[in-house]
């Protein structure tokens, strides 16, 4: 694994040319059929999601959606979902659940959209909602933040059985823009902030956040998507095969010690 600073593996996280949940989706799986609306209010482009085969298996694939140019990233408002892109990926996971579908979830977002209509529409209520429920589901889940996971709005679709990272992507409560502003009045100082917020993937391994780094070509992502879905393709079925022998309740009973565990000192382990 190439060693970089933080604050490097935050630009790569970054970088518009890394395959996003479209490249995965085409390049993983097979007979897609995407899935739309929350039945409650509308469609939230920000997050994609459907039924797919997986090694001939089906599953759930959910995402976020980043776009690659000005024009596509308008229409996925930045990867930024709404309450609806989240009440859409809970209805898609309970779907999953009734039909006993493992589920995959890709996760690259700067967070959830902060307007006063997400908040007006319940935007707090829809991110809670997927946390508990998620905690409950009796299928597995799989989870991996490709790029950016920040705040609530990552979190929301990473309550999984398998937390996965890849090798350059970042995860943290907010971005290091934001951190240096609140700590030092100063965004310009997002750089040291990363350095210690501790969120790039071997740190986070090391913390026991994640439970495994997908590595990525030389030079990151963007540089060979085939080889990155190669690579991504394996440790997938590798993660998938022993959660496929688990029983529904052992499986949300794993998920919730693993979440609980989290943050707790070694005298309380």
């Amino acid at each position: 694994m190439a060693e970089r600073t933080a604050a490097e593996r935050v630009a790569l996280a970054r970088h518009p040319q890394r395959p996003n949940i479209t490249d995965y989706i085409n390049g993983l799986f097979t007979d897609f059929f995407e899935q739309r609306g929350d039945r409650a209010c509308r469609e939230d482009a920000a997050i994609l999601g459907g039924i797919a085969l997986f090694h001939e298996r089906p599953v759930t694939v959910i995402g976020t959606r980043k776009g690659k140019d000005l024009e596509e990233n308008l229409r996925c408002n930045f990867g930024m979902p709404g309450p609806e892109g989240y009440r859409k990926a809970l209805r898609l996971m309970k779907q999953a659940e009734k039909f006993h579908r493992p589920i995959f979830t890709f996760i690259d977002t700067s967070g959830a959209y902060p307007g006063l209509e997400a908040e007006e529409r319940g935007q707090g209520e829809a991110i809670a909602r997927n946390l508990f429920e998620m905690s409950r589901l009796t299928v597995p889940v799989i989870a991996v933040v490709t790029g950016e996971g920040n705040s609530g709005g990552a979190l929301a679709l990473a309550v999984a059985n398998r937390v996965l990272m890849l090798e350059n992507a970042v995860y943290a409560i907010l971005s290091p823009e934001g951190f240096a502003s609140i700590l030092w009045k100063d965004a310009h100082r997002a750089g040291e902030a990363a350095e210690l917020m501790k969120l790039t993937a071997p740190e986070l391994k090391k913390l026991g956040i994640i439970d495994g780094i997908v590595r990525e070509p030389e030079g990151g992502a963007q540089t060979n998507h085939g080889e990155m879905l190669r690579s991504m393709d394996r440790v997938l079925l590798r993660e998938l095969t022993p959660l496929l022998k688990e029983s529904g309740t052992a499986l949300a009973e794993q998920r919730c010690r693993k979440f609980r565990a989290m943050g707790r000192g070694k005298e309380n382990a």
